[in-house]
């Protein structure tokens, strides 16, 4: 079975930890399936989970030729004569729901969260938040932040916990153009699905609005910014103590080699 370079887990470890129940419920109350008869949620999500393990780069010819290898077929319980086309499997991307998968990851992290016990899980306190940006033709994205050069952007926000990716949000409205926006939302979008939040969000250079900082503090949240060198602040405390140098003469003998 293909396993991640650097990485321990393998497919057939992630697919024991996915029960089966879960993606039958799923796809009854996302209503996934309602108008597909071949290409089901749970086909394609396992398609696109054995071509991420099996494969460096995925397209539509990688999915095209795995979901009609026998290998796949065998290992999934589909049959031999079960075919699909590329155009297919595009149509149906551009179709299906996303909260499918969405539902599943969060389900998935949830459980393996459940796995720590809390002195465990401080260790990943430490959230790591980034955007990036992707940017395409206006005629292949309908929705996208606007360039005005014939281009449109959809942002892509993640905070990283130091084992797996805790939270992912897409953003394509024209204000989250700016970094303030986007990473701010996205920190207020996971301390939202946490009751008792306790995590520090480390943040670059992106956030320096200091009205967002300020409604990070009044909403008890901790976090770590860097920030411009010539922005203008008071020190509150410092945490760097000034050590009072030793003398030799407060120095005493304990013990004498000789």
């Amino acid at each position: 079975m293909s396993v991640f370079k650097d990485h321990k887990i393998s497919l057939k470890d992630v697919l024991e930890f996915i029960p089966e129940a879960l993606l039958s419920h799923l796809s009854a109350s996302t209503k996934v399936d309602y108008y597909s008869k071949v290409l089901h949620g749970r086909k394609i999500f396992y398609l696109l989970l054995y071509c991420i393990f099996d494969n460096e780069k995925l397209s539509q010819r990688t999915l095209e030729d795995t979901f009609n290898s026998s290998g796949f077929k065998a290992l999934f319980g589909l049959g031999e004569e079960e075919k699909i086309r590329r155009s297919s499997i595009s149509e149906r991307l551009s179709k299906i729901d996303s909260n499918y998968f969405l539902e599943i990851y969060e389900q998935m992290y949830e459980r393996f969260s459940e796995l720590y016990s809390k002195t465990e899980i401080e260790k990943y306190n430490l959230i790591r938040v980034d955007s990036t940006i992707v940017a395409d033709t206006c005629n292949k994205l309908k929705e996208g932040i606007d360039q005005k050069s014939g281009k449109k952007l959809v942002k892509f926000s993640f905070s990283f916990d130091g084992i797996l990716p805790s939270a992912v949000d897409v953003f394509t409205g024209q204000k989250y153009s700016t970094e303030d926006n986007a990473l701010a939302q996205a920190v207020l979008n996971q301390v939202k699905k946490e009751d008792h939040h306790d995590n520090i969000y480390i943040i670059d250079r992106g956030i320096q609005s200091t009205r967002t900082m300020k409604d990070f503090e009044e909403k008890l949240l901790k976090f770590i910014i860097r920030s411009k060198e010539n922005r203008k602040y008071e020190e509150i405390e410092s945490f760097i103590k000034t050590e009072t140098p030793i003398k030799w003469d407060d120095w005493g003998v304990i013990k004498d080699s000789k």
